[in-house]
């Protein structure tokens, strides 16, 4: 970059906030120039030696977060446009099996208790590695046990404890909804007053917190009754929390849009100010930060650059956007001024995943100098996805699924849930990839962050439908 970047603006009561503030622009800037080009063959190699050899021994810290090691590392792969290979599939289909408690649900690794953050995890890589019949995973899955072990988690304000005798988590809650909805387990029941617990979970300044304080006033039976308000969130507006309080809020609008009256309501506008505000300047090289006034962190390209998809999906935008001129490249770094930019910068996005994301060794990172890891690997790329790939809830892809549905005897709210899932596009003409066709990544789900393939494969299976093939797109 030829203009020097500026540093953030500083008062006059300099803080260990600001110095480290400062220290981290100075850095940042030393990686703001040289070639943009993903190291594919090195992120793989770095997938494959976890994989294959088994991850470093730093990693037995872990230990309970065997599924999530897994996941990561089976949908850096898929985002990376790499199979697995039949041998290790399976290893990775048995291995995870054995994760799988016996009461329902997963646990971080055999014989530990279940929890729901590990469950989506586990689900989530069979999804990936997993197959229909024996000894391919889905059919292994205890639907029934899962679906009781959910319900003893559920509290009277409509959360969810993440573990018997644990804590309430919105993050718990997504990976309890995403679970539900691709194994066809998603009830009225089971997400009955889930939404309200959801949106009162919204901060002042937008983003959502981990949770909120319920209060009870005594019935006239002696029985405790929920009040309506207040139910001040717990805790600062955070990354990862806002996306998956607005991820489950966009799962839940089949039930919410089925509710008679005092439908709850979640602050867009707030919610959009506060994402926004999360993409670093010029000099932070337009990474995303999870709070505000902390530092950039690469795994919140997801967290943070994933909510603008799902915002879309809820009706908010910018102008139109404007296909590029016939004959103009898809992959041209100097055709970026037809690309609507009104919600977050996609362009910078890639450029801190590209510059400062990477480690020159294999994998990605936090940030320079930092070293890779299987966490911030994944959500380094999913974020590159989310920032090449535009996918937003496609009309005609609706209709396609909707034409398809062969079980119309059943309640429409599952109907509403599976085709709500898998009707997501990429918006045409929309893909935009810096450093050229070589940097292109597969497109992640932006409710589910898996491919669309391997969503509509473990779906089709569980909801017994044909999915329609998707139609290529239209030659530019």
């Amino acid at each position: 970059m030829s203009v020097p970047l500026r540093p953030t603006p500083v008062d006059g009561f300099p803080t260990q906030t600001s110095h480290l503030q400062r220290e981290t622009e100075e850095l940042l800037s030393k990686h703001a120039s040289g070639q943009a080009t993903l190291n594919k063959n090195a992120h793989m190699q770095f997938l494959v030696r976890n994989l294959v050899q088994g991850f470093p021994a730093r990693y037995t810290s872990q230990d309970a977060s065997q599924p999530w090691l897994m996941f990561w590392t089976l949908q850096a792969f898929s985002v990376l446009q790499v199979g697995l290979d039949p041998g290790n599939r399976q290893r990775a289909i048995d291995t995870i099996l054995t994760w799988q408690h016996p009461d329902g649900g997963f646990g971080g690794g055999p014989k530990q208790n279940a929890h729901l953050l590990p469950t989506y995890a586990a689900v989530s890589a069979l999804a990936i590695a997993g197959r229909a019949g024996a000894g391919g995973g889905w059919d292994e899955i205890d639907r029934q046990k899962m679906y009781s072990f959910f319900m003893s988690l559920k509290q009277p304000d409509g959360s969810f404890l993440v573990s018997r005798n644990a804590e309430v988590d919105v993050r718990g809650i997504y990976c309890l909804i995403v679970t539900a909805i691709l194994l066809d387990i998603c009830t009225p029941e089971l997400v009955e007053g889930t939404a309200s617990f959801v949106a009162s979970c919204q901060t002042y300044e937008g983003g959502f917190s981990s949770a909120s304080q319920p209060y009870f006033a005594p019935g006239p039976d002696g029985q405790p009754i929920l009040l309506s308000s207040p139910r001040p969130p717990l805790g600062e507006a955070h990354g990862g929390y806002t996306f998956c309080a607005l991820a489950s809020w966009v799962m839940l609008q089949p039930f919410v849009s089925r509710m008679p009256e005092n439908k709850p309501s979640v602050n867009l506008k707030t919610l959009l100010r506060w994402c926004t505000n999360m993409q670093g300047v010029d000099i932070e090289l337009g990474g995303f930060k999870g709070r505000t006034n902390k530092l950039v962190d690469g795994c919140y390209s997801w967290w943070v650059g994933g909510c603008f998809a799902l915002l879309q999906t809820l009706g908010v935008s910018g102008p139109p956007h404007e296909p590029p001129a016939e004959g103009a490249s898809q992959a041209d770094d100097d055709s970026w001024d037809d690309v609507d930019d009104s919600l977050f910068n996609r362009k910078a996005l890639q450029e801190y995943v590209l510059f400062a994301g990477q480690h020159p060794s294999g994998g990605l990172r936090d940030k320079p100098p930092k070293g890779a890891d299987a966490y911030h690997t994944l959500y380094c790329l999913s974020g590159l996805s989310a920032a090449q790939h535009p996918m937003i809830p496609s009309p005609p892809r609706r209709d396609e699924l909707l034409g398809a549905w062969s079980d119309e005897g059943v309640d429409d709210i599952r109907k509403a849930l599976f085709i709500d899932s898998l009707c997501y596009a990429e918006e045409e003409g929309a893909s935009k990839v810096v450093g050229g066709p070589s940097n292109r990544v597969n497109a992640t789900h932006p409710i589910f962050n898996l491919t669309m393939t391997h969503a509509e494969g473990i779906m089709a299976h569980f909801y017994k439908q044909q999915i329609p093939p998707r139609k290529p797109a239209a030659a530019k």
